[in-house]
């Protein structure tokens, strides 16, 4: 295991080991970190350069009578950041991959049992504790596909024999997932995020079973689901939903620049994209229109805003184009967008409905990448 360990830090890993006193095994752990997400987000990283495409998770109830550190830099470390405290996680891989072990809850860790470490041969396998999605949290993992860098997304979980929506959570999170209460026990995860298809992957609530599909994982105390998010492609078109304007007017709310903030990321993430911006509105009736001032301000009516009169499908392009301008204020250049003005020619609900407003709305259409 030592020799082992010299190996892997010879060729550049910073690679320690361990030995676990409740279930009596050692493992080699890559890296150690203090907070579960970047643990996520360098074990997904490890697999993807490949050489340990098994990595995982390891959450340590208590990290200071189970590890026998070698290297007196690394102990260091371990004792500026308080390595022993009870929701410790490091990223690691088994010393035999074959052996068959149980693993603490990560929500309730085990207790320690011992204070002493032995190097005794593991004498019996231990039974493996059965997991299910009844007694299981699931993380929802939402990752770029090329980079694997983390993505801000929302995740639909859908009853798949109804196609009901039962709930919708942040990505990136932990869930534990309803009973459908359906024959079949079907299950959809819808992942939508701004910039990237939309993609979805089916689980079964009832049957975990010991074959899973690709996209989810057992790692040490729960599931993980992983959506690999691809970017748009040309012809593709989203709404940017979450892009409000003020009543008859071309300025955006404040709480617009989340949205405008993920479509200036991937813009810039490629230099290739050309857009074009396609303003609707509810309606075509004619009437005010404000727009922005010498001041521009592109997110509050201030004092020299401009006041005219104009159609809807003015105000629809006045709307496209001040997400352009703002774009183009951001460091986009303006020949990499296009403006279309529908007015009210393409609402996708009846004007005095319940969902009237989403009419209101600019889509992007992808034309280059």
């Amino acid at each position: 295991m030592e020799s082992y360990v010299d190996k892997l830090n010879t060729s550049g890993r910073h690679t320690n080991y361990g030995y676990d006193l409740g279930r009596r095994y050692y493992y080699i752990y890559l890296d150690y970190y203090t907070g579960f997400d970047v643990s996520i987000h360098e074990m997904l990283k490890t697999r993807k350069e490949g050489g340990f495409t098994d990595a995982w998770v390891r959450i340590m109830p208590d990290l200071s009578p189970t590890i026998r550190v070698a290297d007196d830099a690394v102990k260091k470390k371990m004792d500026e950041e308080k390595i022993a405290s009870p929701n410790q996680v490091v990223s690691a891989v088994p010393v035999v991959p074959q052996l068959e072990f149980s693993v603490p809850p990560a929500i309730e860790p085990d207790p320690i049992l011992s204070s002493t470490i032995t190097t005794e041969p593991l004498a019996q396998k231990v039974a493996p504790v059965p997991r299910t999605f009844v007694n299981t949290p699931v993380y929802l993992s939402l990752i770029h596909s090329r980079n694997g860098k983390e993505v801000e997304g929302e995740i639909e979980v859908v009853d798949t024999e109804r196609s009901r929506i039962i709930s919708k959570v942040e990505g990136n999170s932990y869930l534990t997932l309803p009973d459908p209460k359906s024959k079949s026990g079907g299950l959809t995860l819808v992942c939508n995020a701004f910039g990237y298809r939309k993609l979805q992957h089916e689980v079964n609530f009832k049957n975990a079973g010991d074959t899973l599909p690709q996209h989810v994982i057992l790692m040490d105390s729960f599931y993980m689901v992983t959506f690999d998010l691809i970017r748009y492609h040309k012809g593709d078109i989203a709404t940017l939903y979450n892009v409000y304007f003020y009543n008859d007017a071309a300025i955006m709310l404040p709480e617009s620049i989340f949205e405008l903030n993920k479509l200036l990321q991937m813009l810039q993430e490629n230099p290739e994209y050309k857009i074009r911006l396609h303003g609707h509105t509810n309606g075509n009736a004619r009437g005010k229109i404000i727009k922005l001032g010498p001041s521009n301000n592109f997110f509050a009516l201030t004092d020299d805003v401009k006041n005219e009169i104009g159609s809807a499908k003015d105000l629809s392009r006045e709307r496209a184009q001040v997400i352009k301008d703002w774009l183009v204020s951001e460091g986009i250049g303006a020949n990499r967008m296009e403006i279309k003005a529908w007015g009210g020619g393409r609402m996708i609900h009846e004007r005095e409905s319940a969902n009237a407003k989403m009419n209101v709305r600019v889509e992007v259409e992808v034309l280059e990448e």
